[in-house]
């Protein structure tokens, strides 16, 4: 054997690259238009939170839902009680899903985006039901003073700004890796 060939055997392994947390090229983390995001969600958890409190358990606890799903009743209608029920459940399961959202975001999951989308999809798709659904009651609809509408046109264009912003943005992309 030749000496560079046993200096070649004895050699030890090359010794591993410390490893480096690498930063993402160009923008990341919590901050720009995210902000935005982080204030709209905690309105969100708020806004349902209030709102389960003051306006849809009261309604399951008083006379207001005999008075809305007897027949004896004049207020009476068959889809009060399907439409109160689905908004309860799907406020309490909006509050969960929201407050998830809030855990994804601020672990910087991976998932996020999708979250989001799924976030202002459901809100733009249950608003729309739940606005046909009154509309079929009477004495909802009589009531219908053009806020509903103004909530839909909102998720819209919110849906039409956002989504196309987590599915795009370089910053999101950057910052929602773990």
């Amino acid at each position: 054997m030749t000496k560079q060939y046993k200096d070649v055997l004895s050699m030890e392994p090359p010794i591993e690259e410390q490893k480096r947390d690498y930063r993402p090229l160009g923008v990341s983390g919590l901050g720009g238009w995210l902000i935005l995001i982080q204030i709209g969600l905690f309105l969100t958890i708020v806004m349902l939170a209030v709102q389960l409190i003051q306006q849809i358990v009261p309604i399951f606890t008083t006379e207001t839902w005999e008075l809305l799903t007897s027949k004896q009743s004049d207020y009476y209608h068959p889809l009060w009680g399907p439409v109160l029920i689905f908004e309860l459940v799907y406020n309490v399961l909006f509050l969960l899903f929201s407050l998830y959202t809030v855990f994804a975001f601020y672990s910087k999951k991976a998932i996020l985006p999708r979250l989001m989308i799924i976030f202002y999809s459901v809100s733009l798709v249950v608003g729309i039901i739940d606005y046909l659904l009154l509309l079929q009651i009477p004495m909802a609809s009589e009531l219908e003073d053009g806020s509903s509408m103004r909530e839909i046109v909102k998720s819209v264009l919110t849906c039409a700004i956002w989504i196309p912003y987590f599915i795009k943005s370089v910053r999101v992309r950057n910052t929602f890796v773990n």
